[in-house]
């Protein structure tokens, strides 16, 4: 039996509903911008105008996130034209933003279940952006190339309370690995669904998982993720041969450069909880 099921799960870490935000004043300061060069693949997903989740850019057009930050409440994906990405956003800029144009969800994920060791392996999704993000603007990540990554872990997400600017932890520790899953010590939140979890795979981070839930295990709040291991190829077959779901037309797509646009700051955490 996995062991972390004897954890308490606590919930999906999605967003609700659009409102403002306050963020503080250090996140303009020189040093946090210089802290951010590099991440700009990793940004927000506003969805339906509902609710917000990270992701993180695995090609120039392909955006990996969790599934149950792109299904409704009745299991359906939504349209992918409404969700829109927008890379590397900091207090309201970005350096680039698209919707999507075909949204691909791991068979078998069912947001109307309870927060299970399937769910959990199943949570997974891409989002195929209308135009891609050039690699100039935003890099893209590399997947890891084993699932049982050596050092330290890092977590780059957008959760309450900071949800309008990336926010990096760079030392977290993988806690278990057991059948697909891993729980780990990274600082999660509400809206860090979908969050990449890295380490690194030569020079640079490469994404080990993706932030699913969150619960409490022997009195600390732990994260739960997947393997990655053929998930992310599985998605991206289904695109290729048009099983996602498809935007019903060609979206108009905004690209902007840090410092020349604004976005709608989003708020009110909305709780999941296990049944």
């Amino acid at each position: 039996m996995v062991r972390f099921l004897s954890t308490v799960i606590l919930s999906l870490l999605s967003f609700g509903a659009f409102a403002a935000d306050s963020l503080p004043s250090e996140l303009d300061s020189a040093d946090r911008r210089a802290e951010l060069i590099g991440w700009e693949g990793v940004g927000r997903l506003d969805v339906a105008r509902r609710s917000t989740c990270s992701g993180a850019l695995i090609a120039p057009d392909l955006v990996l996130t969790a599934a149950h930050c792109v299904v409704d409440g009745k299991n359906q994906p939504y349209a992918a034209d409404q969700i829109t990405f927008r890379a590397g956003l900091r207090n309201g800029d970005y350096v680039a933003a698209s919707r999507g144009i075909a949204v691909a969800v791991t068979p078998g994920y069912d947001i109307t279940d309870n927060v299970t060791a399937g769910n959990i392996r199943r949570d997974v999704a891409l989002i195929q952006l209308a135009s891609p993000i050039a690699r100039a603007q935003a890099a893209p990540f590399p997947i890891h190339r084993t699932s049982k990554p050596r050092g330290e872990l890092m977590v780059a997400s957008y959760g309450q309370g900071r949800n309008d600017a990336l926010s990096i932890q760079r030392e977290c520790h993988v806690i278990d690995f057991s059948q697909d899953i891993y729980s780990f010590d990274c600082d999660i939140t509400f809206g860090s669904s979908g969050a990449p979890v890295f380490a690194y795979d030569g020079v640079r981070p490469a994404i080990v998982s993706v932030v699913s839930s969150m619960g409490v295990r022997d009195g600390r709040r732990v994260g739960f993720g997947m393997a990655l291991s053929d998930r992310v190829a599985a998605l991206k077959r289904q695109i290729a041969l048009g099983a996602a779901q498809v935007a019903a037309k060609p979206v108009v797509v905004k690209r902007i450069s840090v410092g020349g646009g604004s976005t709608q700051s989003v708020g009110n955490a909305k709780f999941l909880p296990a049944k």
